[in-house]
Parts: structure tokens; sequence; C-alpha cells
């Protein structure tokens, strides 16, 4: 019988590149403690390891990731990373973001918690927490108004419709829009650019370029915290989630 691969997470070592991919295709890559765990050691990994100088992010040819399962109660915290290992980490390294397919909820925040994106023209973003009667929690209420005009931000995070890649290179959020399947590639040959460098100039950029981002997450945190707190036990939160499970529109009582 041959050996059963149960990695939800691969890591590939390309030079000084860290490459992470997420492998839970078969339920969108959300996020569950197993996946969140192994995203922690291999953001350890490159965080740790001297020989690494910057990491790229992606998930599988179909999707990036639907962000959080619903079915695992909000248990994704890691110590040195926050949620999925990532959204709260102090990272020192350059981090891309190589997306196909759907970027949804937590997965878009994984997103907006990198320092660059890359982005296949069929990639797809989106914020659907209100469509079930939730908030976002893992910074996109503060990190989508730093990273996107604030109207775009507004009508992701109030609508909850899906943007296309297009759009957002448009308004500078990608860097790079790339055909179908070549995201991670080009992010793998952005990262080999950034590695060109001399490796102490790049952290210390990189770090002053987000030391203003730093200041001002503190009082984000404890807005989200709040409008968190606001809807938790709210009947409409519980109606939302009922009906995502049921398969069915929501019917909401504003209570």
């Amino acid at each position: 019988m041959s050996e059963v691969d149960d990695r939800l997470v691969i890591t590939e070592r390309l030079g000084h590149v860290l490459v992470v991919e997420m492998r839970r295709e078969h339920k969108r890559n959300a996020i569950d403690r197993r996946l969140a765990d192994q995203l922690d050691v291999a953001f350890n990994t490159l965080e740790d390891d001297d020989d690494l100088w910057a990491g790229v992010l992606t998930g599988t040819a179909t999707v990036f990731s639907a962000g959080s399962d619903l079915t695992g109660g909000g248990d994704y915290w890691t110590e040195r990373g926050g949620q999925y290992g990532l959204i709260r980490r102090r990272r020192t390294k350059p981090l891309i973001a190589a997306v196909e397919g759907w970027a949804l909820g937590g997965g878009f925040e994984l997103v907006l918690a990198c320092d660059l994106v890359v982005a296949a023209r069929t990639a797809r973003f989106g914020l659907p927490e209100v469509a079930r009667g939730l908030v976002p929690t893992c910074g996109a209420l503060f990190r989508a108004p730093e990273a996107l005009p604030l109207n775009l931000a507004r009508q992701m995070a109030l609508t909850g419709a899906p943007v296309d890649a297009a759009r957002l290179y448009e308004v500078g959020t990608i860097s790079a829009l790339t055909e179908p399947g070549r995201a991670r590639d080009e992010a793998v040959a952005l990262a080999r650019q950034i590695c060109a460098n001399a490796p102490l100039a790049v952290r210390a950029s990189l770090e002053a370029v987000n030391s203003a981002r730093r200041a001002t997450e503190e009082a984000g945190w404890a807005a989200t915290q709040q409008a968190e707190e606001r809807i938790g036990r709210s009947e409409d939160v519980a109606e939302g989630l009922q009906a995502f499970f049921e398969r069915r529109p929501p019917v909401w009582h504003g209570r």
C-alpha cells in the first residue's frame, strides 16, 4: 500500500526563495487547525533560516483560499503568526502572494498580509462575510483601505461582491498580472529579482516601509474587535451561518 501524503502545505526551496503552497483544494484551501499549523511552520522556517531571503505564498491552480473553514469553530490561531500563521506575524523578509482562482474572505486577508501580489487574469478577490452575517476579522477592515482606494474597499466590505484581478491591478493593489497558470512562476521571478539585492538592505527597506503601517494596526485591530463584538451574539450571525450550511438565502432580522 502506498503512503498517503497528508501534508496540507508543501514548501519548495528555490535558491534563496521559499515557496509555500496550500494544498487543501478539496476544501478550496479553507483554513482549519491543521492548515494553520502547517502554514505557521512554513513561515517560521522562512523567518528563521538565514539562507532564505524571500517567500512566495500560493494555492493551487484553481483556488488561492476561501478563508476560514466555518466548520472549524474559529480555531486557526498560531503563537507566532496569529490567525492562519501569518496575519499578525512580524516579518522581516518580503513575502509575495501568487494568486490563481478565488481569494475570498480570509483568503483575501492572507493576500493583504503579504508585501506584493502577483495574480492571474482569472483571479477573483472578495470579502463575502456580510452575506453570512459576519465581519472580516483578519485585518481586511483596515488593510483593505490601505491597499485599495477607500471607496473600492468600502464596496468590497459592504456588498460582499467579488472584484476581478484586472480591477485590482488597475488600482495598484496587484503588482503583476499574468496569464492563467503563470502566477506562481512570475511571483518566483519577482522574488528572485528581490534576492539579487543585498538581503540586509532589503530587510531594512521593508522594515522602514512597513513601520508606518504597524503604527496604525493597533487601532485597526481594536476597531475590528469592536465590530466583531457588535455582531457576535446577534440573531443574524446564527441565521447567516445556518443558511450557509443549509445552502439557502438567509432571512435577516437586523437583530
